[in-house]
């Protein structure tokens, strides 16, 4: 039985290392895969899609619809009602019906449409041994005069779908470079941590060599015991810290594979070179850049467009309101006996299709408001309110992100100082160590004075990792700001 479990789970790792994957990875081959397979980049897709069917929608209101109707057959057995001066009476109903309606509306941009429609039917009336063949073929034009020169619901409705469409693709792009930020800061934390492991891992073999030469040291009488216990408490420090270094590192990783969207199970490998390139930003031309592109800014003026067609919308509630209808009709029907067949009862019907004079009509209606009691102008006062109120919150916007990159820009360059100053710190403690191990090595020096050197080694290494990895963020915050690649100096589009 026991051969049988670990049969079974030598097969299942098996499995599980086939199914896995290893990447080795840069920052920029993170992102690529990223935005294929990270869900947030996947469920905004979605997003843009929707806004995209529906502006397929709203384009097609503009185009002509078909619609073919069959009933086949329905049978109808009850008792309706009827009422007229001499009384409510009732009566039976037995029939059987059958018919088939073709329509072809065609839309027009004036929001009015035109119509054709045709069909066939029959009823079977079962009391009084009838059959009623019923052709009938009509022409139509519907308009509403008011949407000439007052709200068009058609093109609204296209222009609202248009500007939806817009908004969303732009906040694909904008969740794009945040997705870009996000995976970056996750990378940069991932090496962070990385380093940090190594730091500690440096730190623990120098610490592990300065108890070796302390150790020989106390053997040979030349320091007291307290130094060469205090070489031992320093080195389980140094231990410690490298232990948990690995911990954090592993959660790191974790969160990394989750926002990129890999498997846990699968191996990673990063990139761990601290280079960089010195990045060079015009502060005008990235508010430029900043306020020609930032999606809050033009989300601003698609509301304050959307708040116009509202204005107008309103407006035309309380103008004088006019439908102009006319349609031109062919119809022709023939009682005839049960027994009749269809075929020759549907000729019939055509004869007389053929021979009845022509229906038509031609109708004007007007609706004009008199007395609301001012309820509409209040109304489009309120839309005019909420207008200036989207005016004003996009001028405040737009200074906000004036300020938000010009203080970026500011803490980029300070930062690019800040990181060239610490590469030369690092190289200096990193000679400065080396003297101290040496002379504490020949005896110059006690073990306090190592320690303290080598405390600065390690902040020297943590301090450039910081300045490398907040300059690095920095660089891809202001792309995302700007919509501008400074490094490539091209458009994101």
């Amino acid at each position: 039985m026991k051969k049988i479990i670990l049969f079974i789970l030598l097969i299942s790792l098996h499995t599980s290392i086939l199914k896995s994957e290893t990447y080795v990875l840069d920052l920029e081959k993170s992102i690529e895969i990223a935005k294929e397979k990270s869900y947030s980049m996947l469920s905004l897709v979605q997003d843009f899609k929707i806004a995209e069917y529906n502006l397929k929608s709203a384009t097609s209101k503009l185009k002509t619809h078909i619609n073919l109707k069959f009933v086949s057959p329905e049978y109808t057995e009850t008792v309706r009602q009827f009422e007229d001066s001499t009384g409510i009476t009732f009566y039976p109903v037995k029939q059987l019906n059958y018919q088939g309606n073709l329509e072809i509306t065609q839309p027009l941009p004036t929001d009015g449409y035109i119509y054709a429609r045709t069909g066939l039917s029959n009823y079977d009336d079962y009391y009084t041994q009838l059959r009623s063949p019923f052709i009938n073929a009509r022409i139509g034009f519907s308009q509403p005069l008011d949407a000439l020169y007052g709200y068009n619901s058609i093109k609204s409705t296209l222009k609202q779908a248009q500007l939806a469409y817009e908004r969303s693709s732009k906040q694909l792009k904008r969740e794009e470079l945040n997705l870009i930020y996000q995976v970056s800061n996750s990378f940069y934390n991932l090496l962070s941590v990385q380093k940090s492991a190594e730091i500690a891992k440096l730190d623990y073999d120098r610490q592990n060599e300065a108890e070796a030469i302390a150790k020989n040291k106390f053997d040979a009488g030349l320091i007291k015991e307290v130094d060469a216990l205090q070489m031992e408490v320093d080195l389980a420090q140094a231990k410690n810290n490298y232990d948990l270094a690995l911990v954090n590192q592993s959660s790191a990783m974790n969160e990394f594979k989750e926002i990129i969207g890999i498997d846990f199970t699968d191996s990673v490998s990063l990139n761990s070179e601290l280079k960089y390139e010195v990045l060079v930003v015009d502060p005008e031309k990235a508010v430029q850049l900043a306020i020609e592109n930032r999606l809050e800014i033009r989300e601003q003026e698609i509301q304050i467009e959307l708040n116009k067609l509202n204005i107008k919308q309103q407006k035309s509630q309380g103008m004088i309101k006019a439908n102009l209808t006319a349609y031109y009709e062919k119809v022709g029907y023939k009682n005839q006996s049960l027994s009749t067949d269809l075929g020759s009862a549907f000729r019939n019907s055509y004869d007389d299709f053929l021979n009845r004079p022509q229906n038509f009509g031609l109708g004007f209606n007007v609706t004009i408001p008199l007395l609301d009691f001012g309820e509409n102008k209040a109304l489009v006062k309120s839309a005019q309110s909420r207008l200036k109120q989207n005016e004003l919150r996009k001028e405040e916007v737009q200074r906000s992100i004036e300020r938000e990159v010009r203080n970026l820009v500011a803490d980029l360059n300070s930062s690019l100082k800040r990181l060239q100053l610490l590469e030369k710190n690092v190289a200096v403690a990193e000679k400065s160590f080396e003297i101290t191990r040496q002379r504490y090595a020949d005896g110059d020096i006690d073990s306090q004075a190592l320690a303290l050197e080598r405390d600065r080694l390690n902040t020297a290494y943590t301090s450039h990792l910081r300045a490398y990895i907040t300059y690095q963020l920095m660089q891809a915050d202001i792309m995302r700001k700007t919509f501008f690649d400074f490094r490539k100096n091209e458009q994101i589009k």
